[in-house]
């Protein structure tokens, strides 16, 4: 494979976050893209959401204790965890050997997976999918669809597991 490292192992990035999709992303990216074969280095991809950017003139930054922006920057810190433990908890429950790590970006989800993909040079990206219709998505974008339109490398996006 053209991406493959000198070493032969496979590098796959699977963007996460708070969503039962991303989780059965992964799930699926174990169970069908995993080789028993080679090495494989899974990397977590996690975006948060990009802060709060406040002016000298902005009132409302005054009304903001600094206790309650730490309190923010805890939380978004303490979701970061919690994601990475729940993605932990389903690649741990696969028998296959994985390196795994670890990379968190703060931004527009569409930009950071870009521009992730791009320095990590995984062989593929994986990413679910919410699954919305079309007017919900011409309103909002899909971040899955700007990705597959703008990284170099194979992108497979995870239909969601709907059991209606």
């Amino acid at each position: 494979m053209e991406g493959m490292s000198v070493e032969n192992q496979q590098r796959i990035v699977v963007a996460v976050d708070e969503s039962e999709e991303s989780m059965h992303a992964l799930s699926w990216c174990l169970s069908n893209l995993i080789s028993h074969s080679s090495p494989t280095t899974l990397v977590l991809l996690y975006v948060k959401p990009p802060p709060a950017i406040y002016s000298s003139f902005d009132l409302s930054v005054h009304m903001f204790s600094t206790d309650v922006i730490t309190a923010v920057e805890k939380y978004g810190t303490d979701l970061v965890n919690s994601v990475m433990q729940r993605a932990e908890a389903v690649y741990r429950s696969f028998s296959k050997k994985l390196n795994v790590e670890r990379v968190v970006g703060s931004g527009e989800a569409k930009d950071v997976i870009c521009n992730a993909v791009e320095k990590l040079k995984p062989d593929t990206l994986v990413m679910g999918s919410h699954g919305y219709g079309f007017l919900r998505k011409a309103l909002l974008g899909s971040v899955s669809e700007h990705c597959a339109k703008r990284v170099k490398c194979p992108v497979v996006i995870v239909k969601p597991a709907h059991d209606k």
